[in-house]
């Protein structure tokens, strides 16, 4: 499993050596989109409408746009700095506070956390510390170049940090348009929906929800992969518009040089002849 962090958890005095492991994974099935003609993949250009040309990476900087077209430039050794000042490889636990404390719409991103080299002991002091005090750890930590508000708990045996929303990033639910007020609703109504929701009810297994669409998706493409009904996308053509240019502009030269030459030569004539005719 690919370690995409490494650096220390950390609570009261005491210091884990970690790795951090990402522990869901996208299954999104992606498109390109080719030309319809050729079946060559469209390309996304970085071009800057107002001067009509391609940008180089090099001439591109960040802005943060603070009012319409109104922008703060934010040049990379400020970001820099910033991001310094916050990068340092730990998480420090602030709090501990019981899960079901914490709404699930405040999680975000889940992450394995293992122990790195003369973490064992503290690691599993840890865990054990969670598991038989029921609690978990609130704590912060910087993830390229972010930083994230976090909570440390066990699962399967393995100390699990998920990534949760600071306050203002969850929009207040008083904001949502629409919401109806309550309703004159009987109270045979209310029983039935009650009945319902019991008759439903059980264990929760995440091994028997599948993603379906997936799966229909991924068998149309192996049908059409095995049935050869595949297009094979053609190479850009390159770009010799410069080339054409160039040439075009160099005979021109050529053609405008033999004029001048022409001239010069008529002109020397013109002025060799009329000095004979004068000394004649």
């Amino acid at each position: 499993m690919h370690t995409i962090w490494k650096g220390t958890v950390s609570f009261g005095l005491v210091n884990i050596p970690v790795k951090l492991h990402a522990a869901t994974e996208n299954k999104d099935v992606s498109l390109r989109q080719l030309h319809k003609e050729c079946h060559t993949p469209i390309r996304y250009d970085k071009v800057c409408p107002h001067c009509e040309k391609e940008v180089e990476k090099e001439d591109i900087v960040r802005g943060f746009e603070y009012s319409k077209e109104q922008y703060v430039i934010i040049e990379e050794n400020e970001l820099k700095e910033i991001q310094k000042a916050q990068s340092e490889r730990s998480v420090e636990i602030l709090d501990f506070v019981d899960l079901n404390e914490i709404d699930p719409i405040y999680f975000d991103k889940s992450y394995f956390l293992s122990p790195n080299e003369g973490g064992t002991k503290a690691y599993v002091l840890l865990r054990q510390a969670l598991e038989e005090s029921g609690k978990i750890g609130v704590a912060k930590i910087m993830i390229r170049a972010k930083e994230h508000l976090a909570v440390l708990r066990v699962y399967k045996n393995t100390l699990l940090m998920e990534t949760i929303h600071f306050p203002d990033e969850v929009r207040a639910a008083d904001q949502v348009p629409g919401i109806p007020e309550e309703n004159d609703l009987s109270k045979k109504e209310v029983t039935t929906a009650k009945m319902l929701i019991d008759q439903l009810t059980t264990t929760f297994e995440p091994e028997k929800y599948t993603d379906e669409y997936r799966q229909e998706f991924m068998k149309l493409i192996e049908t059409k992969r095995n049935g050869k009904d595949v297009v094979t996308a053609r190479k850009p053509k390159l770009d010799t518009s410069n080339v054409t240019n160039l040439m075009d502009a160099l005979q021109e030269s050529i053609e405008n040089t033999k004029k001048t030459k022409k001239k010069s030569a008529a002109s020397k004539k013109r002025t060799t002849t009329g000095r004979k005719k004068k000394n004649a």
